[in-house]
């Protein structure tokens, strides 16, 4: 684990973006200094030749670490948790390791398609099927339930970068009008990371929404 940086750690990201949330996220509950820069979406910057030469996918996240430069959003999570944190979150034995890989593979597969496309329908107004995307948001919410009847966090009773992963989109699954109602231990764990030193929240829309 290496000490704190001398120069604050730059994260390219969208403010709206449930995928660089994770990243700023877990780069405030480690406490480290970070320069937030803006990638306009809207208007094409990530398909620049100056982004692409960061992340050749033309995708927010991006981290810079003084010319260490990683992008994916569990990238960056398996990276600072390898560079920054301690042991608890990312374990280096095959089997905890291989715990909080399952999740990272859920967070970029079934959470990915299900909370956080519901919730890019109604919020941006993609073109996607939200009725199959809010399905499969329960179906992963119903196992992710049961798994929290069992321990505190997704990997044991200490949090890991697996909660990181799939804390954004499933706090903000109701804005894809995937209701958390049925799912109380999802809510309690939830409430466990907001009150945790350094938690952050994505910034609000301008229509008023959580985003």
């Amino acid at each position: 684990m290496s000490a704190t940086p001398a120069t604050p750690i730059k994260l390219y990201r969208h403010p709206l973006s449930g995928h660089a949330h994770r990243a700023q996220l877990m780069l405030s509950l480690l406490g480290l200094p970070m320069q937030l820069i803006d990638v306009d979406l809207m208007k094409g910057a990530h398909k620049q030749p100056e982004f692409l030469a960061l992340n050749p996918f033309g995708q927010v996240p991006v981290l810079d670490d003084n010319g260490t430069i990683v992008a994916d959003s569990n990238a960056i999570l398996v990276y600072l948790a390898r560079k920054y944190g301690g042991e608890h979150w990312l374990p280096s034995d095959a089997v905890g390791e291989a715990a909080v890989q399952r999740w990272l593979s859920v967070a970029a597969g079934q959470i990915a398609f299900g909370p956080a496309v519901a919730r890019l329908v109604t919020i941006f107004g993609a073109k996607k099927n939200a009725d199959e995307a809010i399905a499969l948001a329960h179906t992963v919410l119903k196992v992710i339930e049961h798994e929290l009847s069992r321990h505190a966090f997704l990997v044991g009773d200490g949090m890991t970068i697996a909660d990181v992963a799939a804390y954004t989109y499933l706090a903000h699954a109701p804005e894809g009008n995937v209701s958390l109602d049925a799912y109380p231990k999802v809510r309690d764990w939830l409430a466990r990371i907001e009150g945790l030193p350094g938690f952050v929240s994505m910034q609000k829309t301008a229509a008023g929404l959580v985003a």
